[in-house]
């Protein structure tokens, strides 16, 4: 039943934010892009709007997960070259081999970025939390018992941008936390690709082109053990819109190896392989 509702609380919340972007399709060429610095596309806890089928290898996890997560960074405040945004998110692992889709964990993240432009280069320092739980379905049958796995901490990234490649890097420092023996760095980078033509058209409707991208990640806590997520697939867009504004929806595969990037098993060690669809304003 909770699986049911949140999957359609995700479609609910893709309709309304389609359909605002379609109301908006008239004035494309004085819409600027939503945010200044555009949402990573392979972080696993970028602030969207996805759902995602995985087959994992993991010493607790199911073998076949699926992945929620509703989230969306809007900003708030812009001048010429700066701005001050909100991003937020819920992010979700279900189960999907129990007969109940056990809920597995939920992590709640809320952050202040602030982001600068200069030509080629823009900057994202963030001010964020993040909160983890573990389902009760999961708990129940597993007699586990819940981590306090809560903290706050401040993000740095700095990416350059071409008409195809966005290289970025920096790390997040937590400095306040539970439990209290979680070591505070985060070392962070990545490379992401996009074509700039489409490469297919739907009717006057979409506009696709092909994307790609990698982000690592190395985690102190794990003794710098790093996490690689690599995706790829087809991006769809408004066809009168800029290529970073206007609605976009995704259909990606998606593979990752690391520290589980999931809260309450971030000590675990996950791979996983799996398919997905997405949604940005």
């Amino acid at each position: 039943m909770r699986t049911r509702f949140v999957v359609l609380q995700l479609g609910v919340a893709m309709a309304i934010a389609q359909a605002g972007a379609a109301l908006q399709a008239p004035v494309p060429s004085q819409r600027p892009a939503a945010v200044l610095f555009q949402p990573l596309l392979a972080d696993p806890k970028e602030p969207r709007f996805f759902a995602t089928y995985l087959w994992t290898r993991s010493s607790r996890l199911a073998s076949r997960l699926g992945s929620v997560g509703l989230g969306q960074t809007i900003g708030l405040l812009r001048g010429r070259d700066w701005q001050l945004g909100i991003g937020a998110a819920v992010f979700s692992e279900f189960n999907m081999q129990s007969s109940t889709t056990d809920l597995l964990n939920t992590d709640y993240l809320v952050g202040l970025p602030l982001t600068y432009q200069h030509g080629s280069l823009t900057t994202r320092l963030r001010l964020f939390h993040q909160s983890s739980h573990l389902g009760d379905e999961y708990m129940a049958h597993t007699n586990a018992r819940r981590i306090d796995l809560t903290f706050q901490a401040v993000e740095l990234l700095v990416a350059r941008e071409t008409t195809r490649w966005r290289l970025y890097g920096g790390g997040d420092y937590i400095f306040a936390h539970s439990p209290t023996d979680l070591k505070p760095g985060v070392l962070h980078g990545g490379l992401e690709f996009r074509q700039p033509a489409s490469l297919l058209r739907l009717g006057r409707g979409a506009a696709g082109r092909f994307v790609a991208g990698l982000d690592v990640k190395s985690i102190q806590d794990r003794g710098w053990q790093v996490g690689w997520s690599v995706v790829t697939g087809l991006e769809l867009g408004d066809p009168l819109a800029d290529p970073e504004s206007g609605w976009r929806w995704s259909v990606l595969l998606k593979a990752y190896t690391g520290p589980a990037p999931y809260g309450e098993f971030y000590r675990d060690y996950v791979s996983s392989l799996g398919v997905g669809v997405g949604f940005t304003l």
